[in-house]
């Protein structure tokens, strides 16, 4: 059955084309400055114009405030808004009446307690992304290439979809999935050169592997 993938941190026309040529079934554009794959409102919705039907398109932003959720998600054609910050529970509904659209929450994981905060998200959001939990010293609260340990999740029941991120290359992606029984699996710097610079062979090589599984 084949993996399904979203491509995050699309900042070039080059990477989105490589990524819809494969079967992205979801794009990811980054509004966090601190990120080498940050673009700016104009950027995004130049690259957009070339995402087809039927490719969602993802904002990913960190803890943002009102006023920026708004100029993202009112002048673009967001699909799905990704918190990816500390935002709760209630901060999370908050965001999603402010901006009128699904949710997806990334969850950094290390232990039970963990998996069990992930769960409790599963009361206000339509997805959740389960990621690797940032080093301490880390400045980005994820593309960071750290894996998680899958085991903790491979016996996980969840009531809304989600994907599985952190750390993933086209060298781990089937162990990856043959132990977290992931369905659907989110990458970004796995499919890069350098930070923030995506590499086309990278994404066609990692898509061609989720189509084979």
């Amino acid at each position: 059955m084949p993996i399904d993938v979203k491509i995050c941190g699309i900042n070039s026309v080059e990477a989105l084309d490589a990524a819809v040529a494969g079967g992205a079934k979801m794009l990811g554009f980054v509004f966090f400055p601190k990120s080498p794959r940050a673009v700016t409102p104009m950027e995004a919705k130049a690259l957009m114009a070339h995402v087809p039907d039927g490719v969602l398109k993802v904002a990913l932003m960190v803890d943002p405030d009102d006023f920026d959720a708004r100029a993202v998600c009112h002048q673009l054609p967001i699909d799905i808004l990704q918190l990816h910050g500390s935002e709760s529970l209630e901060r999370v509904a908050d965001l999603k009446a402010v901006t009128g659209l699904p949710v997806m929450k990334a969850v950094g994981i290390a232990g039970a307690d963990d998996i069990a905060r992930a769960h409790s998200y599963e009361s206000v959001v339509e997805r959740l992304l389960l990621d690797a939990k940032a080093p301490n010293d880390a400045v980005l609260p994820g593309g960071n290439a750290v894996s998680f340990d899958w085991p903790l999740i491979a016996d996980e029941t969840w009531t809304k979809p989600w994907m599985l991120a952190g750390g993933l290359t086209v060298e781990n992606l089937s162990e990856a999935v043959n132990i977290s029984k992931a369905t659907f699996v989110d990458v970004s710097s796995g499919v890069e050169d350098s930070p923030g610079v995506k590499s086309v062979a990278k994404i066609r090589a990692f898509l061609s592997l989720a189509n084979s599984l």
